[in-house]
């Protein structure tokens, strides 16, 4: 694992076609954006885990954590 320190506003690039920028710092809680192509999904873990435990494939699955997790396939 790579470990970067980044201050608030300072970004990190990842293959040219990934930015994670430290957008705001309170009380312990980072907040993150991220730009990242269409085609990149991006997902929090714990949402990427229940993708995952419901076999549903997250290249399939781009609507982002704002979305509700679709309900497990019989």
């Amino acid at each position: 694992m790579l470990v970067l320190t980044r201050k608030l506003n300072q970004t990190i690039v990842i293959d040219e076609h990934i930015v994670v920028k430290v957008l705001r710092v309170d009380n312990g809680v980072v907040r993150l954006g991220i730009q990242a192509p269409a085609s990149v999904p991006v997902h929090r873990q714990e949402v990427y885990e229940a993708l995952q435990n419901r076999d549903i494939p997250t290249d399939s699955y781009h609507q982002g954590d704002h979305a509700p997790v679709p309900e497990k396939k019989d």
